[in-house]
């Protein structure tokens, strides 16, 4: 099986649907923020007041690295990942990229009530998430092997489509 790569705004459901795959395809999960978090011992609100943006998209990218090279898993990616070149890159030669796509409005909906989304953190999120995916929307499509719309949708059913597609490859 080839490593699988979800890549998508902030409230497209990366990680849950990323979960379910890798339940459903007895594969290992990765979090590539998670895996940030645990290394530093802080969130990334944290990071983002300290290191600012740029400190961690370095962070971050050097974890893309990593994660992109092992063998066998779902990896959900942070929503700024495809922003960076070499992530887009390495994403696109290392595995199947799975692009979850979901509307600005349902990202305002989804991510209301989250603190730990810097971006979005004394700011206008429906501005932000709109100037977001104007950039981020033609550089997911870019790499992506499959666009999945998750609007409305239940994981179970995203993680079906994204499975039926694979098995029909």
């Amino acid at each position: 099986m080839e490593n699988i790569f979800l890549i998508g705004p902030m409230g497209a459901g990366k990680s849950a649907v990323g979960r379910q795959l890798a339940n459903d395809l007895q594969l290992d999960f990765y979090d590539s923020d998670e895996i940030i978090e645990i290394r530093t011992g802080v969130d990334i609100s944290y990071i983002f007041e300290k290191e600012g943006q740029d400190g961690f998209r370095k962070r971050e990218a050097a974890i893309i690295e990593e994660l992109t090279e092992l063998d066998n898993i779902v990896l959900a990616t942070g929503g700024g990942v495809a922003e960076n070149l070499n992530s887009r890159s390495l994403l696109a030669k290392r595995g199947i990229v799975i692009y979850l796509y979901t509307s600005v409005v349902q990202q305002v909906e989804r991510t209301r009530k989250s603190r730990n989304r810097p971006l979005l953190n004394n700011a206008n999120p429906l501005e932000v998430l709109e100037n977001l995916m104007s950039i981020r929307d033609p550089q997911y499509r870019e790499i992506a092997n499959l666009v999945v719309e998750t609007d409305g949708r239940k994981v179970s059913a995203v993680a079906k489509e994204i499975n039926q597609w694979l098995g029909s490859r």
